[in-house]
């Protein structure tokens, strides 16, 4: 007996260990996480999710994941994010057909609208019809970037071809585009469809005040990169949970208010980069509790 329980437990071993081998190479379950609300801020006509690039360590599908886990529905994309979810292509618009199809599983099957592109560049009009066409085909509504000046006469003309948005997005100084002064100047005759995408926290790092510089850019801004930071006028400043650090949440939500703005507010958490989930989800659940 002793001898046929062995054999019987030795049998039963190996078909364990040759059904978790097929298992780990069958297609992956279909993610069950969704946001569940409530969204006090659709109210406001305001879309708040995050930018893909907050989890950059992962890929689109596990970022998207993430995404949902912190109630949110709207993802920013950022070029070149492996896609994942067995794919090995990168989000970019020379994502093929079948890549295009998986991104748009993932999304539908997790709930999530991919609201905004960027931030993105292009080397020429060719390249740059290229990134309005894949915008398109996602339903993308604004594509952020900082083009060079010597582009945005014809990206004014691709805005109103494609119907898209085209955000100019500020980095901390000295980058072109700090201050914002300088990006009512690259709208000047330009498309009405040519705006800002206002990243708060980076203004801070370069010592303009946020409100402030809404307020310059009233009527123009079309995409917000929401953060707030431990410190003010410091360009290694870093991000902290929403309410928490020196942006003045609730003064921030009160001229996007005063503005009537409408659109996407992308939390951009650059900061505990492996397990920065918890942040994100406190953030999100302190910036409908202010509004």
């Amino acid at each position: 007996m002793k001898s046929i329980s062995k054999w019987f437990a030795g049998c039963l071993a190996l078909t364990l260990v040759i059904f978790a081998s097929c298992s780990s190479n069958a297609p992956a379950a279909k993610s069950s996480t969704k946001a569940k609300g409530p969204f006090p801020e659709e109210k406001l006509g305001w879309e708040l999710g995050s930018q893909a690039y907050t989890f950059r360590l992962f890929t689109f599908a596990e970022a998207l994941d993430k995404i949902a886990a912190a109630n949110l529905r709207y993802v920013e994309a950022f070029p070149g994010q492996p896609v994942g979810a067995g794919s090995s292509e990168k989000m970019t618009y020379e994502l093929s057909p079948e890549g295009r199809n998986l991104v748009k599983k993932l999304l539908k099957e997790r709930g999530i609208t991919v609201h905004a592109y960027g931030v993105v560049g292009a080397k020429d009009e060719a390249e740059w019809e290229k990134i309005f066409q894949f915008a398109k085909d996602f339903g993308i509504k604004v594509i952020n970037a900082e083009p060079s000046q010597d582009q945005l006469d014809y990206l004014s003309k691709l805005c109103d071809k494609y119907d898209i948005k085209l955000a100019i997005h500020n980095h901390p100084e000295p980058s072109h585009y700090w201050n914002p002064d300088v990006v009512l100047k690259a709208l000047e005759g330009r498309s009405k469809r040519m705006g800002a995408a206002a990243d708060v926290g980076h203004w801070m790092r370069s010592g303009l005040n946020p409100i402030e510089c809404l307020k310059k850019l009233e009527g123009r801004v079309y995409h917000v990169h929401f953060k707030d930071l431990n410190a003010f006028g410091d360009k290694k400043a870093h991000d902290v949970i929403w309410g928490t650090g020196k942006l003045g949440m609730k003064e921030v939500q009160a001229e996007l208010k005063r503005q009537n703005f409408k659109g996407m507010l992308s939390a951009e958490y650059e900061y505990n980069w492996e397990n920065s989930l918890p942040e994100v989800t406190e953030s999100v659940v302190n910036f409908r509790a202010a509004l």
